[in-house]
């Protein structure tokens, strides 16, 4: 990639990076601020398929962190691209929420557990043992296997809970069927949300808390990448990966300064504040 061309665009992780347990991180309000003031477009990602746009545009606002409907990306929009450009109009046995279900909805998806063209496995807080039990049936019976993300646990105020990744691996290995994952870290999603700020991937920053989906995503699509110590990932895990983000700091509050000074992106070796 060329280190030395002008950003223009960002793209940024939410949950780690933003926000961290239902509570804003210091620095975040503070990131979006700058990025607006300079107009600079961006996109909130974020590979949790429960909420819509709307939802999750509210939830920021009510923590003071102002983020517009059409700059927020879910893995459950990118799914509901995915099929319908696939298979349009088609029908699928959902597992998820209203973020996903809305999503596919929208799409012109018929959802149905009679011969569905796929069985789409999403987050949810409450996976239940029959939903996961017709999923196996039904991809046994040939129906197309595809989730919205692989993480394999999630957080929340009591500490990390099953997420999809985990719920797709029972099925696979009741199935024997690997399902396709939408979400990040396929270069799909990442594709997909440079499209929609009208981006390139030489003048677009990724900003993300975990080396195995923000980082590498952003890595594989040639952007620059920036790794916050607030989340997932910590200092001492980074150097175990063969790939490395273009800096590593410890949260947003640190980034915010790159949106004004984008040289300090521009090093030969990633930042270690």
């Amino acid at each position: 990639m060329n280190k030395g061309a002008p950003i223009e665009s960002w793209l940024s992780d939410m949950d780690g990076v933003l926000v961290h347990e239902g509570r804003p991180i210091p620095g975040a309000a503070e990131f979006l601020q700058r990025l607006q003031a300079a107009r600079r477009p961006f996109l909130v990602l974020t590979n949790n398929s429960i909420y819509t746009q709307r939802d999750l545009s509210a939830r920021l606002a009510a923590l003071g962190l102002p983020v517009p409907t059409e700059s927020i990306f879910t893995s459950a929009l990118a799914t509901a691209a995915f099929l319908a450009d696939q298979r349009p109009e088609g029908s699928a046995y959902v597992i998820g929420e209203a973020g996903l279900t809305t999503a596919l909805h929208e799409a012109g998806y018929v959802l149905t557990d009679i011969r569905p063209d796929y069985v789409v496995l999403g987050e949810t807080r409450t996976y239940s043992f029959s939903q996961i039990t017709q999923a196996v049936r039904l991809v046994d019976g040939g129906a197309r296997f595809v989730a919205t993300n692989p993480d394999p646990v999630g957080p929340s105020a009591e500490g990390s809970m099953p997420a999809t990744g985990a719920v797709a691996a029972m099925i696979t290995r009741a199935t024997g069927v690997e399902p396709y994952f939408v979400g990040k870290p396929n270069p799909l999603m990442m594709r997909t949300a440079l499209n929609r700020v009208a981006g390139h991937s030489e003048s677009t920053v990724m900003v993300g808390d975990r080396m195995d989906t923000d980082i590498v995503a952003g890595i594989e699509a040639g952007m620059r990448t920036v790794l916050v110590l607030s989340g997932v990932t910590g200092r001492g895990e980074v150097e175990r990966f063969p790939f490395r983000p273009t800096a590593v700091v410890p949260s947003i509050a640190d980034v915010a300064a790159m949106v004004d000074d984008p040289s300090l992106l521009d090093r030969d070796e990633p930042t270690t504040h």
